[in-house]
């Protein structure tokens, strides 16, 4: 393990990344909002359709 030039790369991925403008941050949080809703209303249609069957939690 090479620590030396294991640290000059992430140095170097470090100075390359950048601060995402307000409109890019915007547009990924709704997209994560976004799938986090989806999730949610399928994980309570199968609480649903459980409930609704016979012998249900």
């Amino acid at each position: 393990m090479d620590v030396k030039y294991d640290l000059t790369s992430y140095v170097r991925v470090l100075k390359m990344a950048s601060t995402p403008s307000w409109e890019e941050f915007s547009q990924v949080a709704l997209i994560a909002g976004a799938g986090v809703v989806l999730v949610g209303i399928l994980g309570f249609a199968i609480f649903a359709v459980m409930e609704l069957l016979p012998g249900g939690v």
